[in-house]
């Protein structure tokens, strides 16, 4: 199969469908790789690097959608990237489609087989595409938010840490979750005071066991959480329900009360928000500040920390895309029960019932759509 990596253009995102490393393992099972030209300039990999592992460097985009079979890459494909995909190509990405009608429109229009990383399953059905990336979030999430509390970025002018003989900020954390737990390292890594909020209780005993009394677990009741977020200095939002729309646990009613120069953090913003104010924002313009609380909600959040996040990425999406390459997307996905989840559009159809759900289309089960309409598409 031919391959190709295009090099990522939504704002400030510098990391790369495939590494060097992944692109030997790919040549090395006997396929072509095409690269856009300074695709992994942002994670320190050059044109040089990806001709070594076996690569053909291409000048443009098009080029790359033109030559290849699938399409590897990061983030959702913009729209000057959907307006070159066909009905043969395989794409193979992060989709977050059940808050973005416009493009779920352009995907069904392209009549192209549409695998999303983020709701790929395993065998305890866990999300384990996205778990590298979540766990990049969470962590930075803490990060941005210690930024956002400073005085100059119109938060309150609080130390996340405190210092000796001045309290720390208060960090609450809704849900606990993959997110939810990396950003509760890096804040009592940083010597906040932390509170999770979730309605899983198994989950709260897997935290408090974990992280002893440095953590506050709390049952996310209504009452619970309104009474933590006003309290708070910083909140994060780290709550998923795979491949649907995030629900929105913080009213604009409730962030108008919250205190004076506080931050919010939505990590959900790629699947809308947890927070009823959010709204996305990028890492040239991270923040904007409604009723005196500054809101951090940048859509790529990983894509600060390129390096990192895409060798990550690959380490867990590069045995789905060498099964997808050498089998064809209808084999690989019919032969993996937990695969199979991963596709949302194929041959005009939508095969994710959370993204029909939420956008209003008929929901195909991706089994039918394989093996009738979108056969000839996944070969």
């Amino acid at each position: 199969m031919r391959i190709g990596v295009p090099k990522e253009i939504k704002n400030h995102e510098y990391r790369v469908g495939l590494t060097p490393d992944s692109v030997l393992e790919m040549t090395a099972h006997g396929h072509e790789v095409v690269v856009e030209t300074k695709a992994g300039v942002g994670i320190g990999a050059s044109d040089a690097d990806y001709e070594a592992a076996g690569a053909k460097i291409l000048s443009t985009a098009k080029e790359v959608f033109d030559a290849a079979q699938m399409i590897v890459k990061v983030k959702e494909p913009q729209a000057g990237e959907r307006a070159m995909l066909r009905p043969d190509h395989i794409l193979f990405t992060y989709l977050h489609l059940a808050p973005d009608a416009e493009q779920t429109a352009d995907l069904v229009k392209s009549g192209a087989t549409c695998i999303a990383y983020e709701t790929v399953t395993d065998a305890r059905g866990r999300l384990p595409l996205l778990v590298p990336m979540s766990q990049v979030a969470g962590r930075l999430s803490v990060i941005a938010g210690a930024k956002a509390l400073e005085k100059a970025h119109g938060g309150s002018g609080t130390l996340i840490g405190g210092v000796p003989g001045v309290e720390p900020a208060k960090v609450v954390v809704i849900g606990g979750g993959v997110v939810g737990a990396h950003a509760i390292t890096m804040a009592i890594g940083l010597g906040a005071d932390v509170t999770v909020l979730d309605r899983n209780t198994a989950v709260l005993g897997e935290l408090a066991l974990s992280f002893g009394p440095a953590l506050k677990t709390v049952y996310s009741s209504r009452a619970a959480l309104e009474s933590q977020v006003l309290e708070a200095d910083l909140v994060v939002g780290a709550v998923l329900v795979a491949g649907a729309a995030a629900p929105k646990l913080v009213s604009k009613d409730l962030v108008s009360r919250m205190k004076p120069g506080s931050v919010l953090v939505d990590v959900a913003i790629d699947q809308g928000g947890c927070f009823e104010t959010s709204r996305a924002t990028t890492h040239s313009d991270p923040t904007y500040i409604i009723d005196d609380v500054v809101h951090y909600c940048v859509a790529n959040m990983p894509g600060a920390v390129p390096k990192t996040s895409t060798y990550a990425l690959n380490n867990a999406t590069l045995p789905f895309a060498l099964a997808l390459a050498d089998k064809g997307a209808k084999q690989a996905l019919l032969d993996d029960p937990h695969f199979l989840p991963g596709l949302n559009v194929i041959g005009g159809q939508v095969t994710c019932e959370a993204v029909a759900t939420a956008l209003g289309y008929d929901y195909v089960d991706p089994k039918v759509a394989l093996e009738q309409g979108g056969a000839s598409q996944a070969a």
